[in-house]
């Protein structure tokens, strides 16, 4: 029998105390508005880290926009010194989970190959390894729909490149959201279970959990399956007002996982 699993929900650090107010068990606070390269901007986010109302158990949104870690435009010495404020930031947190999504990072460009691609993304997910070794947090591939991002847009594809780093610092996610974008298997949970650290939920139109018409009982019931184990956050808008939306969806999540 297991036992509820943790819910969260993303967003800016200053969303931290309405989270806790709704009920949920923490937020997986957003990195790029915390503005890491400026040193100011830097010691700011490590006092807040350190006095939230509730656990910043997992950190997401991770690279700047104008940063790229493949291609010819990547900049490896300015990515490593930003990584290591961030991990810096995770260990005061004592965050589980660091989401690797940003889309914009990755992306294939012109003249590029996949294969090329895949080399310099897992030659970063090495250094972020290296980083992350004895920190206590995961980083988590966050695979993206094609709308979002060229490199990684399965559940699969994710895992296959954790399996292939095969590194304990680094596994892979399923996002809800992206799955269904792609007509994804929900199946695909079960397969790549051992892979996964963490989950990203929503629902119809990219909306709060409960408000439209994904199949939780499917998507819990693998995930019950496999023994999952790990942070459930949401990654989404809301439908209504935000308070109110967030304290729905949570315990829609906790009954819906529950039930399953």
């Amino acid at each position: 029998m297991t036992t509820t699993p943790q819910f969260g929900w993303c967003g800016p650090l200053q969303n931290a105390s309405l989270m806790k107010e709704a009920g949920l068990d923490y937020i997986e606070a957003q990195l790029v508005p915390m503005k890491l390269e400026d040193d100011a901007s830097f010691a700011d986010a490590k006092t807040r880290v350190a006095d939230l109302p509730l656990p910043a158990s997992a950190f997401s949104y991770l690279f700047p926009h104008d940063a790229r870690i493949v291609g010819p435009e990547k900049d490896e010495r300015r990515n490593r010194a930003y990584f290591d404020r961030v991990v810096e930031l995770l260990t005061i947190a004592r965050a589980r989970v660091v989401v690797l999504g940003s889309g914009w990072t990755r992306n294939i460009p012109e003249g590029w190959t996949q294969a090329q691609a895949e080399d310099e993304f897992l030659s970063a997910l090495e250094w972020c390894a290296d980083a992350l070794r004895g920190s206590g947090t995961t980083l988590a591939i966050e695979p993206l729909n094609r709308k979002e991002s060229n490199l990684v847009n399965s559940v699969g594809d994710g895992a296959r490149l954790a399996r292939k780093l095969n590194r304990p610092e680094v596994r892979g996610l399923a996002d809800f959201y992206h799955m269904d974008e792609e007509n994804e298997p929900l199946d695909e949970l079960r397969e790549h279970c051992a892979w996964l650290a963490h989950i990203h939920l929503a629902d119809t139109g990219r909306l709060n959990p409960g408000t439209g018409s994904y199949d939780y009982p499917s998507f819990f019931g693998h995930l019950k399956a496999c023994g999952y184990q790990g942070l459930l956050s949401a990654e989404c808008g809301f439908k209504d007002e935000p308070l109110a939306s967030m304290r729905e969806s949570v315990n829609f999540m906790r009954l819906a996982w529950n039930a399953a």
